[in-house]
């Protein structure tokens, strides 16, 4: 072998030695590099788990399938409603519109508006469409039994979904029942409340499928 070759020999051999050294070096600084990262991203997500952990903030917002039907924006969509007495926020509502009419018609637009801290279970238009024409008519010409009603449809206090079960007097005077839990709940046993958790500027608001009728 002569010595040219002996010599791009030896320079090829020490090439890859220090090729490999680096490349040892370079895994093992890696590694440590990987294992400060992984050791750095521990504490953030341990940091984060108490803020995915919010069942009681999610019980703040309004919930049921028909809080799809309320407008996102405007007076009538749930900030919105925020803003107003009960009475003028429900009028702003689609959903509502019936009910609106009704409580015109019993005069208990302001009583409404200015009552505090109240729960008002409000039934939708297609609530008041399953009673008969004729019961309906009945009921708005009749402002006493309409008022009637109507205030049993509200209870002095404001319930939130953690204490909307159980019994609850109402203004009219009798009592009404709730059942259920978490997001599923009727009243009196066959009024299902489609939209719950719906807060105006006095009052909380949970939207049913049924008119609710006074025992007495």
């Amino acid at each position: 072998m002569s010595v040219t070759s002996i010599r791009t020999t030896a320079a090829l051999l020490a090439a890859g030695a220090l090729a490999l050294g680096l490349t040892a070096c370079g895994s093992s600084g890696d590694s440590s590099s990987s294992s400060a990262k992984s050791g750095s991203s521990a504490p953030a997500a341990a940091s984060s788990a108490p803020a995915a952990a919010t069942p009681a903030a999610a019980m703040t917002e309004p919930f049921g399938a028909a809080c799809a039907a309320v407008p996102k924006d405007g007076a009538g969509s749930f900030n919105g409603m925020a803003q107003d007495p009960v009475a003028t926020a429900a009028s702003n509502n689609p959903l509502l519109s019936t009910l609106v009419t009704a409580v015109k018609a019993a005069g208990l637009a302001d009583t409404l508006n200015s009552a505090k801290n109240v729960t008002v279970f409000a039934p939708t238009n297609d609530a008041f469409a399953k009673l008969p024409k004729e019961t309906l008519d009945k009921v708005l010409a009749d402002k006493a039994m309409l008022t009637k009603i109507l205030t049993y449809h509200v209870t002095p206090d404001s319930l939130a979904p953690a204490s909307l079960a159980g019994s609850h007097k109402t203004l009219e005077g009798s009592d009404l029942s709730v059942a259920g839990s978490g997001q599923d709940f009727t009243v009196n046993g066959n009024a299902k409340v489609l939209c719950g958790n719906v807060h105006t500027a006095n009052a909380t608001v949970y939207i049913v499928d049924t008119v609710l009728m006074p025992t007495s």
